[in-house]
Formats: structure tokens, sequence, C-alpha cells
């Protein structure tokens, strides 16, 4: 591998690069905690691949970790001079956070993390209450492992100090302008050709490497909707009798309108409230960093109920964000077999499940704990067939959900919107009766408990291990038998 030209900085926004980027937590600092923390039970594999990642968003830098650890070099390709985080939430379902523990960041999530004791559904005119799921400790009980809402600062932060704590090499500045592969192998903008043993794209929903594995140009679809997001210093919002609840018994809050939904909840430890508003698109751009306006934001959500009125004028800027979406691939490695896609790059996600930046770290998990046990670079094709069959169904599944939840959030008022509020309101009654069955089809998808313990129950790298013990030792061992392998 060259030597890279830059390494610096790239989660604490203090460059001066991007002034929209926000500063990380000081307690999301996990500096020693790539280096020290031991995974799949101590083992490594017995050959080192070359691994370039290219993307330095939450999966790269979860996949670099994993991997690392796995006992492979990984360098990460970013294009961008400086990364960081713009202002916004992001919620940590126990199908991530289960992982995040296992990582060691259990003392990074204690400091900056909230644990929401609810999701509460509302109409959007009134507030009135049409829907709860209590969460707290019954989410740690029900799914082993807590539903937690941070700052994507701290969350990018984490990640990034285990990759460079376990020895991930991040190159700034690196953009990637031609992919061989077969080799295979990139060439970077400065000229610069780097050759792996596989190269993994993390490149989000506008991958590069995406249009290599379908090959052809792979347009996205509008949805229809974009996004706000803004934070607010909880310090206003206490001196504001009929706002100090949202802070003091912090619950992630839903309102529900025609066409449009708001979702609020606390991070930094109650210090900021969090607020992402879905509305029609009306000619956004589909990017993280886009500034949007803060009166056309309040226009945009007249005439909601008081409370949304006094927390958007509270609200000095925000970002808009147009939303896309991308049908599911029929795969996600090339040809090749040395080549693969991870994250919103071969899935992305719709924001109405909080799905998004879970999938991509279970991916890492995955592709981890599977190449933890790869003895030969001829068993790569083995292992990514083995990734994607542990991973596309679970994925595309989420990405269906996520849309589910944009129909339902959005229904105009009239008679499905009553019979879904009466549909969330009858599961909401049964939970403060202490009767609350198993609501299978629940309209608030929260409250469907078969659902809940697929989606949030699931330990990604208990299921890579668990294959290879009953299946992919002697798949492996049976194909290098027949000399497929």
């Amino acid at each position: 591998m060259a030597t890279p030209e830059t390494v610096a900085p790239t989660t604490n926004g203090t460059n001066g690069t991007h002034p929209e980027f926000v500063p990380a937590d000081s307690g999301a600092s996990a500096l020693k905690v790539g280096e020290n923390v031991t995974l799949y039970d101590g083992r490594t594999a017995p050959i080192r691949l070359r691994i370039l990642i290219v993307g330095c968003g939450l999966g790269g830098l979860a996949a670099a970790f994993a991997l690392q650890k796995a006992g492979h070099e990984c360098t990460i390709l970013e294009q961008a001079p400086a990364i960081g985080e713009v202002g916004a939430g992001i919620q940590v379902t126990p199908n991530v956070s289960r992982i995040l523990l296992s990582w060691g960041l259990g003392p990074q999530l204690e400091r900056t993390a909230v644990i929401p004791q609810a999701i509460v559904f509302r109409r959007w005119q009134t507030g009135e209450r049409v829907g709860y799921t209590r969460w707290g400790d019954l989410m740690l009980q029900d799914h082993g492992a807590p539903y937690c809402h941070i700052h994507r600062a701290d969350f990018h932060r984490m990640l990034d100090d285990l990759a460079s704590g376990a020895g991930v090499q991040i190159r700034l500045g690196a953009a990637v302008t031609a992919i061989d592969a077969d080799a295979p192998a990139v060439t970077l903008r400065s000229g610069e050709t780097l050759a792996c043993d596989l190269l993994i794209g993390a490149d989000g929903v506008k991958s590069m490497i995406r249009q290599v594995i379908v090959g052809a140009p792979d347009a996205p679809v509008a949805t229809g909707d974009a996004a706000y997001r803004a934070t607010i210093p909880t310090s206003a919002m206490l001196s504001e009798e009929d706002l100090r609840g949202f802070v003091e018994e912090p619950e992630m809050t839903a309102w529900m309108g025609p066409g449009r939904h708001i979702m609020g909840y606390c991070i930094r430890g109650k210090k900021e409230y969090n607020l992402v508003l879905l509305h029609p698109d009306d000619g956004s751009v589909e990017s993280w960093t886009a500034e949007g306006s803060a009166d056309k934001m309040r226009a945009d959500f007249e005439g909601w109920e008081p409370r949304i009125q006094k927390l958007l004028g509270l609200v000095p800027s925000t970002l808009k964000w147009k939303l896309m979406d991308r049908g599911p691939l029929e795969t996600w490695i090339h040809p090749s077999g040395r080549v693969v896609l991870l994250g919103d790059s071969c899935h992305p996600m719709l924001p109405y499940r909080a799905q998004g930046a879970a999938m991509a770290v279970e991916d890492a998990a995955v592709l981890g704990s599977l190449l933890s046990h790869i003895s030969s670079p001829t068993q790569i094709p083995f292992f990514l067939r083995a990734y994607e069959q542990l991973r596309h169904a679970r994925c595309t599944d989420t990405q269906a959900q996520a849309r589910l939840n944009q129909k339902i959030f959005h229904l105009p008022d009239g008679a499905a919107q009553r019979e879904r509020d009466e549909d969330m309101r009858q599961a909401m009654e049964a939970e403060f009766s202490g009767q609350a069955g198993e609501a299978e089809g629940n309209q608030n998808q929260w409250a469907d408990k078969k659902k809940s313990r697929l989606q949030f129950g699931y330990d990604a790298e208990g299921v890579a291990e668990g294959w290879w013990r009953e299946e992919g030792q002697g798949e492996l061992e049976s194909e290098e038998r027949e000399g497929t392998v």
C-alpha cells in the first residue's frame, strides 16, 4: 500500500473547512477502545487480506474496524478533505447498540446517549395522543440491548476512534475516479493506483461502486418527500411550561399530519432536542449538508399544534434533505467475486424506521465475523456469497418497513386516517391496562411485538457465528474437496 498523502482528524469539526460540522462531545472519545477490545473470541484469520473501503461514513468506519479486528489490513479512501457530521440526531436501536456494546462502546453510549422512555404518536392539529409504546428498560429486557438517541457527530467519533485505534488507515482527499473490478484496484484523482484483495463500496446512496456492480447508471427515484433537520438547546424548552415535559420525560414524539410528520427526541444528555420534519419536496437536493430556510420550514408547518409552533420558533437554522429511494439490488457482489457493497450503497433506507445506520453496522459485523475464518484469498467469493445470503432478505424487508411508515404517517385526514388512529389507540390502551398482546400488524410498527423481536432482537454477530458452525464450515470444506474454491 502507498503511504497516504494526507491523514487528518475526521470528526471533530474543528478544521474550519465546513462550518456546519458540529464538534463531537468529548464523552464520545474511544481512542484506546479499538486497540484493546477483543472480537470473535480472539480469533483472527490466518491470512491478512489487503482491503480497500471506499467511504468514511458510519458503515465504512464500522466495516474497517470489524475487518481490522478480524486480522486484515484495512484502508479507507474518502474523497472529502475533512470529515465531520452536521447537527442532527440518530436513533441507535437495540440491534445496533448490541454490536456497539460488544465493541466496547458502553461507556461512550452511557456518557452521550439518551434512553427514550416511549414512542408517542400525536395528531398534528391538536397534539392528542393516539399511539404509545413503552420503551426504556423494557427494550433492554425484551431485546437484550438499549434503544438510544445520540448525536450523529458523537456516533461518528466513536467509530472513527475505534477504527483508528485498531490500526485502520484513513486517507482523506482520496477521490476514486476509476475501478478495475477484476484486479481489483482503484485509481485516485491524483493518478495513483491502489491494488487490493477485496474492495468494499461503502460510498453511500450515490455510490460509484454500485454502478460498477449493476453495470449501468442506477438512477434514484424521488419519494416526493424532503426533510428539515434541526436541533434546539433544551435550556430554551425548560423555561416553557408546555415544552418542559419533552425534556424531563424523554420520549420520541411523532406528530402525524396530511403528507407530513415530525419526529422529536432528546440527545446529548438531554441538552439538545432533535427535530426531523418530513414534508412534500419542493426542489431540495439529495444532501445531508444543504442549508434550508427556517422561515420556510415554519410556513410549511403552519396550523400544527401550538407546541410545534413554539418549538419551531426556537429553531435559528435548519438543514434540508431531499429523500430519494432505490429499489433492492439482485446482488451486491461483482462477478469477479472481489468487489462488494455495504450499507446505503446497496440498501439505502428511508428514515421512517430508523434503520439506515443500523443495517450498515450489522453488515460490517457480519462481514468481519465471516472473514475472521478465511484462510485463502481464493475463498473470498465464498464468504461474500455468505454475507449476501445472510444480509439481503433482512435489509430488503427493513427497506419495506420504512416505506410502509411513509404511507402510514402521511395519511390525509379522513376515513383511513381515523382507522389508523383507532388501530394505534387500541394498542396504546392495551399497553396502559397491562393487557398488551402481540399487536401483530398494528399500524404503530413499534407496538407489533413480533416485528420488534425480528428487528431489534437480531444479533448480527451471533447470526454469522451460527451460520459458520451450522453450515459454513461444512460447505467450505465440501467446495474445497470439489475444487470449486
